[in-house]
């Protein structure tokens, strides 16, 4: 195992919350939580942005009093020319703030700056992995769906090119984003026109099959699992393999409490299998899962004996 303490990162909340529960949010991560660094911004969809902007100073202002490393999430898909503005606007405006760049516009805008890579933008491979630490990553995000040796594979080049990996062990898994609002067509709206109904599901709108059966979720423009990933189970083969960092994305479930406990998984604290039964309590009524990382179907939970 490496000597390395394991850091917690809480990536951006994906979902249309409501502007004074977004800031109230951060203020108790800020206060309370056990992470180390946080990732801010709208990363979904650009015309929630101004409901929540005014909010972003004194939210990073309180994080970063309450010892929390602030990093700067992109969009994950910039499409028009207002959008791009925006990203070059928020790479020329960091200051000494690190970005997240969650997608390959915002890693050519960076130009070789010191960045992060966001879990949307593919990284499968040690080629990959070794051209993204050339351009100035210094930290990447995996994505969900990659098996254990996958992992393992990109940890071991990862070590000798200088990079933390990061791998999510919590909530639901972005799977794809789409020019297309999947919310407003849900409500029979258009996107230009879409009166923002992503707000009224807050952790994601659950996608059935045509037998009734839960399938995925969808967030406006974003598909996501319908399952939580749960990886109480996988952290020593993790930190094993020498992963740095481990992610929580944000869900209305107590993220404080969610961080606490991998916190105290990742120490060394508390055994994987009273963690998940602590976790399948914090995130209910949401099933846990952790197939991909076994090179199963991802909805499956092996922990679940």
């Amino acid at each position: 195992m490496s000597n390395t303490k394991t850091e917690l990162t809480l990536g951006p909340v994906l979902f249309n919350w409501a502007p004074e529960v977004w800031r109230d949010f951060y203020f108790r991560i800020a206060d309370e939580a056990a992470v180390d660094s946080v990732v801010i911004g709208e990363v979904v969809c650009s015309k929630r942005t101004p409901f929540f902007a005014e909010h972003i100073p004194a939210v990073v202002e309180r994080l970063q009093a309450g010892g929390k490393q602030v990093v700067l999430g992109s969009p994950i898909l910039a499409t028009t020319v207002r959008e791009r503005d925006a990203v070059r606007e928020l790479v020329a405006s960091a200051g000494d703030f690190l970005i997240e760049a969650n997608d390959m516009g915002c890693v050519a805008q960076l130009g070789g700056k010191p960045h992060w890579v966001g879990p949307f933008v593919n990284v499968y491979n040690e080629a990959t992995l070794a051209w993204m630490a050339k351009r100035g990553a210094t930290s990447v995000s995996l994505a969900g769906e990659l098996t254990e040796s996958a992992i393992s594979a990109l940890a071991t080049a990862a070590a000798p090119l200088g990079v933390d990996l990061e791998v999510q062990v919590f909530g639901r898994l972005p799977l794809a984003i789409s020019v297309r609002c999947y919310h407003a067509r849900a409500h029979g709206l258009h996107k230009d026109n879409c009166r923002y109904v992503c707000n009224e599901d807050p952790d994601g709108l659950t996608v059935d099959t045509l037998d009734g059966e839960d399938f995925l979720s969808v967030n406006g423009l974003q598909t996501l699992s319908h399952t939580y990933v749960g990886l109480t189970h996988e952290i020593a083969t993790l930190q094993a393999m020498g992963i740095r960092r481990l992610r929580l994305s944000p869900h209305t479930a107590d993220m404080v409490a969610v961080a606490a406990l991998f916190r105290s998984l990742a120490d060394g604290n508390l055994g994987a299998a009273e963690a998940r039964e602590k976790l399948l309590a914090i995130a209910a009524p949401a099933k846990l899962s952790n197939g991909f990382f076994h090179d199963r179907e991802g909805v499956i939970d092996t922990a679940a004996g």
